[in-house]
């Protein structure tokens, strides 16, 4: 059975969410990451397990939070909707922002790990050449972590395609709106529709090998090209004893 035009705006809508989601991540999540691998603030511990604990808990817990916070009693929410004249709860814009929230680590962790093994040296030597951060931010750190940045990106673009819990609470299942992928598999289910659900099912599953299949070949070719380095330094170190 092929695609209803109902599941194709569902994947369309999935999609958008991925990338509006994932780009506000790295605009987020690669300076935030970059402060906690250099800070010895005594706060880092507890940015560091805010930023995680969306990875231990139950989705419809932050789903459930969010839901009170974009109440329209509520005073984020309420300047929000004097500002842009929409409501937070059971919008897009709402689903961006708990997406945001429940990917971050999926994008803050791994490039703190890759900024925390770039040697200050460098760093510092581009600083004595009159680089500032911002210069050293986008001529050292982002070609150094590239890999790194683009399957943190893929990460968070899988991790997001497959939300539920977070959606169906602060999202609803409107279609067009709100209708994820997600969602619209649960509909086929639970109307019995396994013919439907089937082909999203498959569709989704397929998406997220192509992401995860992004992150394991820069990984591999990552290493690939570390182990060449290393074996043509070690072949210039004996040509130059010679």
């Amino acid at each position: 059975m092929f695609l209803t035009p109902e599941d194709i705006t569902a994947i369309l809508l999935t999609l958008k969410l991925a990338a509006v989601s994932t780009a506000i991540l790295l605009v987020i999540g690669l300076p935030l990451a970059w402060w906690l691998a250099r800070t010895q603030n005594r706060i880092k511990p507890m940015i560091e397990t805010l930023i995680a604990l969306p990875l231990i808990l139950p989705p419809t817990v932050i789903g459930f939070y969010l839901l009170i916070a974009f109440s329209p009693d509520n005073w984020f929410a309420s300047h929000w909707q004097q500002w842009f004249g929409t409501s937070l709860a059971f919008s897009f814009s709402g689903l961006v922002i708990g997406s945001v929230i429940y990917s971050l680590p999926f994008v803050v962790q791994p490039m703190q790990s890759s900024y925390e093994r770039i040697p200050k040296i460098t760093l510092l030597t581009a600083a004595s050449l009159g680089a500032n951060k911002v210069d050293q931010f986008f001529s050292i750190l982002l070609p150094m972590t590239k890999r790194s940045t683009i399957a943190a990106a893929s990460l968070a673009f899988a991790h997001t395609m497959g939300e539920f819990g977070v959606v169906l609470m602060i999202g609803g299942n409107i279609p067009g709106e709100t209708q994820v992928i997600s969602m619209a598999l649960y509909d086929h289910v639970e109307s019995l529709a396994y013919d439907r659900a089937h082909v999203l099912a498959l569709t989704l599953l397929a998406m997220s090998f192509f992401c995860l299949l992004i992150i394991y070949a820069i990984d591999r070719r990552g290493k690939s090209h570390g182990k060449s380095h290393g074996k043509n330094s070690h072949l210039r170190i004996r040509h130059a004893g010679h």
